[in-house]
């Protein structure tokens, strides 16, 4: 591989980087600190208040969500780029795990524009408003499995490839696993997420996304690709 080569390499992992930061924070907007702000599950009255009086907030929010999937969309599309030569088939299943959640994403968006339509309506269908809102909850547990699958191909990947420390492949692989036990419990116990430790499951996969993201966008990818074939 040619110096010329080499710098391609190195800043084709600082584009992954960028595309994953604005994934991670757009994610982070609207997924956590929106909901935070707004959402309390348990009272339709005040969630239904909090919207009608923050209407831009919760905009601002759908928003962010779009951009972050859309993002989402390409960000695959360059790791395979960089991680097509350790194992093809693999960086392939990396791909179509990752993208078939976008346009589940996008479709389960529908329910917070349900959310506007009626405040904006004039109503006062507060238990409506909740039932669009527990809607969309249940549409982003369903695509966290593919939030959560995608991730293995890709630890493994940067694992064989080395174009990064190995610790973030492993801790993307555990990040997969933490995706999957917060989908069973979520689906399986109704008092799972009363139990706290959905954000303690979730921390291999915290950790390894961000991880990655920061390596790639500061360090970009090591040229050294090791393939697996």
């Amino acid at each position: 591989m040619n110096q010329e080569s080499k710098l391609s390499f190195r800043n084709t992992g600082r584009i992954a980087g960028l595309l994953y930061l604005v994934v991670v924070i757009t994610g982070i907007f609207s997924l956590g600190y929106v909901p935070s702000k707004l959402i309390v599950w348990s009272d339709a009255a005040v969630t239904f208040t909090n919207i009608a009086n923050s209407e831009f907030l919760f905009r601002l929010g759908i928003v962010s969500g779009l951009i972050c999937y859309t993002f989402f969309l390409f960000l695959p599309l360059v790791l395979y780029k960089l991680l097509k030569p350790v194992h093809k088939t693999y960086a392939m299943y990396m791909v179509v795990l990752a993208i078939v959640s976008v346009p589940i994403s996008f479709i389960n968006m529908q329910n917070k524009f349900a959310v506007l339509s009626i405040i904006n309506s004039g109503g006062e269908e507060k238990d409506l408003v909740m039932f669009y809102l527990n809607q969309y909850d249940y549409g982003n547990l369903i695509v966290q499995v593919f939030w959560g699958l995608w991730l293995f191909p890709l630890g493994y990947l940067i694992f064989k490839s080395a174009i990064i420390p190995k610790f973030l492949g492993i801790l993307l692989m555990l990040g997969c696993v933490s995706y999957l036990i917060n989908f069973f419990g979520n689906a399986l116990f109704s008092n799972y997420s009363e139990l706290g430790i959905s954000s303690f499951v979730r921390l291999p996969a915290t950790l390894g996304e961000i991880g990655t993201c920061l390596w790639f966008l500061i360090m970009g990818a090591k040229n050294n690709v090791i393939s697996a074939d």
